[in-house]
């Protein structure tokens, strides 16, 4: 499965689809999700990078849709992947309403720091995702996301109010850059507030993802498949981080379709156990944003118990051709994927 050869041009155009797929709520400012679907030997891909990435980072979304097309991945070592409730930054009073679409689910990752919102609606929301899943069992787990939008201060003020309601599992990517992030751990440290910070965009933005780990910026890292360049990249880079460096990594999605969450979880489900012969699985996975798509190219995967089924994707032709892309659109993709196949090694 590791023998491939990557196609040419106009083998990538040839089964080339793009769809335009509506969200439940408005996420990272968006209320349609795009995708570019490629369909090779190896099943189907994904690429889908964010309209505001320039073509250099997108080529990278492009290595992981052609890996999974041409590709195939490697064995998965668990049938399912445990993955965490999403909570976009909704009013308090929506929260039962979105947790309600991931029945079993007993980590959840919270969006915080939303531009127009304000602290408070932030604990709110915390403290009714704690609510919900207290009757869910007494193992939880909550998780913040504020995808950078804090500055220090802002950091060191928020997550003492966050955690004051039970403890956060981790922040992700409080700050925006790297010494900020550095900084703000010293600080929760000299305070005593014990929340780990995991590092998201400062790692799949980095020129050396290794770098936020070395410079003592991060706790844990938030791996996605599409921007590391598939899922090969990602279990390495997961390797060298658990093994070189001690971090744990959670493997996330980049709000993909069902094609792109299936390589999410082939990578989740090929990580090795979080502890060494201890036969514990990895940290709750991000890939269950599929519930916020209010439709999607392929029946949902069953998730039971708070876990997704492994395995590839075959999209249903009737969904492609209802949430296909107007035609200007579609040839926004094809251009893009153009100019990206040109920048592949």
């Amino acid at each position: 499965m590791d023998a491939w050869t990557a196609p040419d041009l106009d083998e990538l155009l040839d089964g080339a689809v793009v769809v335009a797929l509506p969200l439940r709520v408005r996420f990272r400012g968006l209320d349609v999700r795009e995708a570019l679907l490629l369909r090779g030997p190896a099943g189907w891909g994904e690429f889908s990078p964010f309209a505001e990435y320039d073509d250099a980072v997108a080529a990278t979304w492009l290595a992981a849709g052609v890996e999974a097309a041409w590709g195939g991945w490697p064995a998965p070592l668990r049938p399912r992947v445990t993955v965490n409730a999403t909570v976009p930054a909704v009013p308090a009073g929506r929260v039962p309403e979105v947790l309600a679409r991931f029945p079993g689910c007993t980590t959840a990752k919270v969006k915080v720091a939303e531009p127009g919102q304000q602290l408070h609606d932030d604990v709110a929301r915390v403290a009714a995702v704690r609510e919900v899943l207290a009757a869910r069992g007494p193992s939880t787990a909550v998780r913040v996301d504020a995808n950078g939008g804090w500055s220090v201060d802002e950091a060191a003020a928020a997550l003492p109010a966050l955690a004051a309601g039970g403890p956060l599992q981790y922040a992700e990517q409080p700050c925006a850059s790297v010494p900020e992030l550095v900084e703000l751990r010293r600080r929760l440290r000299s305070a005593g507030v014990e929340v780990p910070v995991a590092a998201d965009e400062s790692i799949r933005r980095a020129e050396d993802p290794l770098a936020v780990v070395r410079a003592g910026a991060a706790d844990v890292a938030v791996l996605k498949t599409p921007p590391m360049g598939g899922v090969r990249a990602v279990l390495a880079l997961a390797a060298q981080l658990r093994e070189e460096h001690g971090v744990p990594v959670v493997l996330s999605s980049a709000l993909d379709t069902a094609v792109g969450i299936g390589a999410g979880l082939a990578a989740a489900a090929a990580l090795p156990a979080a502890g060494p012969g201890a036969g514990e699985e990895p940290l709750a996975a991000g890939l269950g944003t599929g519930s916020l798509l209010a439709a999607d190219v392929a029946a949902p995967r069953p998730l039971e118990g708070g876990s997704l089924p492994v395995g590839p994707v075959e999209p249903d032709p009737e969904l492609l051709e209802r949430r296909a892309a107007g035609p200007e659109r579609r040839q926004w993709w094809l251009d893009r994927l153009r100019r990206c196949h040109a920048l592949l090694p």
